[in-house]
């Protein structure tokens, strides 16, 4: 009875938390910040300022995994994930959209999709010119 007790709780350690339940998106008028509780890993805090926003991306996953927003800023090289599930997600998707950064039109065919899709706006990064 003992090793079924203990192999019970380690199957119910492995099994993954929502993403709702570890992942939270915040924002206002001037920043987003976003803070995770990873299960087995650290926590963590990031953010960034609407105003530094340069490109958006939506990554679907399909239909068994969650989908994925990409924001690429002028602060840093690597772009700041948010899962469409994570607590504030979806809100956070439908702000992008009413500030002008994802178009509705891009962003009704990236939520339709399931078939693995990008969808980026603007669709291609700016080429830096030399003066």
């Amino acid at each position: 009875m003992k090793l079924i007790a203990t192999i019970r709780t380690w199957l119910e350690h492995r099994q993954s938390r929502p993403v709702k339940e570890w992942f939270t998106v915040e924002f206002d008028d001037v920043n987003v910040r976003m803070r995770a509780a990873p299960p087995g890993r650290e926590r963590w805090e990031q953010s960034f300022a609407w105003a530094s926003v340069r490109r958006v991306c939506f990554k679907d996953e399909g239909l068994y995994a969650s989908d994925g927003i990409y924001v690429f800023t002028s602060d840093r090289a690597e772009s700041y994930m948010v899962p469409i599930e994570a607590q504030g997600g979806k809100e956070f998707f439908h702000t992008l959209a009413a500030r002008g950064h994802f178009p509705p039109e891009i962003m009704l065919k990236a939520v339709r999709s399931t078939d693995g899709g990008l969808y980026c706006w603007p669709p291609e990064a700016p080429v830096p010119r030399d003066g």
